[in-house]
């Protein structure tokens, strides 16, 4: 057998073993990810964010917080231009609590909700009356869903 015929041989050799390691290690990742969201996530996924944006909707705060996890965090729209970040339980359902009593006729209109696994994405228009006229202001919520809880409420507004 020739020097060269040996080495192409080898090279064959390896390319085959390269494949077949890619193979496994994306087998084993395909699994890996089935199991931590299992097809029935995104449907438990999705009643969390039913729940928490009918709950939020009648202005209920005792409702809201039994939706939140206890580290939970939201972060808001305001003040421009990076917002606050409201982090535990308590401080969000306070948070709620107040922004409700100052917003009594205020409304979200879920226009899309997208979700994969643990994770949501709400596109929406919020719409109150301001300086009694109708004014409305569109947006988007990045959920993260865990333990049938909100863990995270990431808010972002157009304009």
């Amino acid at each position: 057998m020739s020097k060269t015929h040996a080495m192409v041989q080898l090279l064959l050799i390896s390319c085959a073993a390269v494949v077949f390691c890619a193979a496994v290690v994306s087998r084993t990742a395909s699994r890996a990810h089935a199991q931590s969201n299992p097809p029935n996530a995104a449907l438990a996924t999705r009643t969390v964010i039913n729940r928490f944006n009918e709950a939020f909707n009648r202005h209920d705060p005792d409702a809201v917080a039994a939706l939140l996890t206890e580290d939970t965090v939201f972060e808001d729209t305001s003040p421009p231009p990076d917002g606050q970040r409201i982090e535990g339980k308590a401080t969000v359902v306070g948070f709620w609590r107040d922004w409700f009593a100052r917003n009594p006729d205020a409304r979200f209109e879920a226009e899309e909700i997208i979700v994969t696994g643990d994770r949501a994405v709400v596109r929406w228009v919020y719409r109150k009356i301001r300086k009694g006229q109708p004014w409305h202001l569109r947006g988007v919520d990045i959920f993260t869903v865990r333990d049938g809880k909100v863990a995270a409420k990431l808010a972002y507004v157009k304009g």
